[in-house]
């Protein structure tokens, strides 16, 4: 079944797992629901740059382990191996990319920038992982290594800097 069925306000809004899965209804966007889902997670990370990195980390740990559970319940509840609409993993994967980066408005926007790049592009082993692991662990593996891999970037444009 295609990743892109038809998924109603609806069955978001009245659906817990479906209403964070779907990052607060921001993967109901018409188009682009992952940069959308991105953009939806930058005032979850305003909140929690006060925190010191190890709150931060297991804040952190925690999205990711609970959204390999959200992930996989809702796209077996669609019926849709990771809809598009699914964007729990984008938050993650952008929560990985600004982890222990200093506040800037810059670095969130660069942030946001890398993580899509790698998010899209999906180089190896990105791609390889996001074609083999299926359920919520094939959902969310992409992501987190995509958020790894723009972390990397970020770290080292800001010692640059």
């Amino acid at each position: 079944m295609s990743r892109h069925i038809k998924v109603s306000p609806k069955t978001v809004f009245t659906n817990p797992i479906h209403f964070l899965a779907f990052g607060f209804g921001s993967g109901l966007a018409p188009f682009a629901p992952g940069t959308a889902g991105t953009l939806a997670v930058i005032p979850i990370y305003l909140l929690m740059q006060p925190l010191d990195l190890l709150q931060y980390g297991v804040l952190l740990g925690l999205i990711c382990i609970i959204g390999i559970w959200i992930c996989g319940e809702s796209s077996r509840r669609l019926g849709v191996h990771d809809h598009g609409g699914i964007v729990w993993d984008e938050f993650a994967g952008y929560l990985i990319t600004m982890f222990a980066v200093p506040f800037a408005w810059q670095w969130i926007i660069i942030g946001f920038l890398l993580f899509r790049l790698f998010d899209i592009w999906k180089p190896w082993p990105i791609r390889y992982i996001d074609k083999q692991l299926t359920g919520g662990l094939g959902i969310m593996l992409d992501d987190i290594l995509a958020g790894i891999f723009a972390a990397i970037c970020l770290q080292i444009l800001i010692v640059l800097n």
